[in-house]
């Protein structure tokens, strides 16, 4: 077993481990630190591709951007455990069936699909980011910007979402 092998499996254990705890968190604080984590190791699988920059920007995405989102909403909704409520038995049974079958078809379609692929020679600036810009600006310069615009205006919601109203004294 060579090195890239043992860091591909160590890497889908911790992910694998995090994202279970994601979900079986009692604190939701503890259940955001874990998926940070979990997101942490899929970037390590970007780097074990040699995907350099998909690596960056799932940190700066997904690691930087959306965990802050998801611990502003966390902090915001002031989540404590006397406000929640335990959810039915029948209800855990449930997910727990749906999560085990769902395991196992994953499991099942892994051990059926030909994991050894031969792609011969990657041409050299295959994955670069100049041939990313290039296609990204030639190709798909319309759907960018359109999808540029269409965050620019959920951010610009958003703040207006959370701006309080001044009370009527200060007005």
């Amino acid at each position: 077993m060579d090195i890239n092998s043992i860091i591909f499996w160590s890497l889908s254990t911790i992910a694998f481990i995090c994202a279970i705890y994601t979900v079986i968190a009692k604190n939701p604080i503890f259940s955001a630190i874990s998926l940070l984590v979990c997101f942490a190791c899929i970037a390590g699988h970007y780097l074990l591709l040699n995907a350099q920059f998909l690596f960056i920007v799932h940190i700066i995405v997904y690691a930087g951007a959306i965990m802050v989102l998801f611990l502003t909403t966390l902090m915001l909704m002031n989540l404590n455990e006397e406000s929640e409520k335990n959810k039915p038995a029948i209800a855990q049974i449930a997910a727990l069936v749906v999560a085990v079958g769902l395991g196992l078809v994953l499991t099942l379609m892994v051990r059926k699909a030909n994991l050894i692929v031969t792609l011969g020679p990657i041409p050299a600036g295959v994955g670069s980011i100049e041939s990313l810009g290039k296609v990204l600006l030639d190709e798909y310069f319309y759907p960018f910007e359109f999808i540029s615009v269409l965050l620019l205006s959920a951010m610009v919601g958003v703040v207006l979402l959370i701006k309080k109203d001044k009370p009527a004294e200060l007005k």
